[in-house]
C-alpha cells in the first residue's frame, strides 16, 4: 500500500520539503536523497490531511531540480 510522506531537508543551508508517494518513511527518505545528494534529510512523517490540504506541499516528481 503506498502512502504520502511529507520530507524536510536542508540544501545549502535552505530547509523544504516535498511530498513523495512510497511504501515507508525510509524509502520516502532515499528517494528524496536520490534527487538531491547534497541533500540532509531532516525529517519524514506521514502526509497531514487536513494541513497539507491547507498548505499544499510540492510533490516531488513535480519539482524542478
Amino acid at each position: 500500500m503506498m502512502l504520502h510522506y511529507t520530507v524536510g531537508m536542508t540544501v545549502a543551508g535552505k530547509s523544504d520539503h516535498v511530498t513523495v508517494e512510497a511504501e515507508d518513511a525510509l524509502i520516502a527518505a532515499l528517494r528524496v536523497k536520490h534527487d538531491n545528494p547534497k541533500a540532509t534529510i531532516t525529517y519524514v512523517r506521514k502526509r497531514n490531511a487536513r494541513g497539507d490540504r491547507r498548505h499544499p506541499t510540492p510533490r516531488a516528481d513535480k519539482r524542478p531540480h
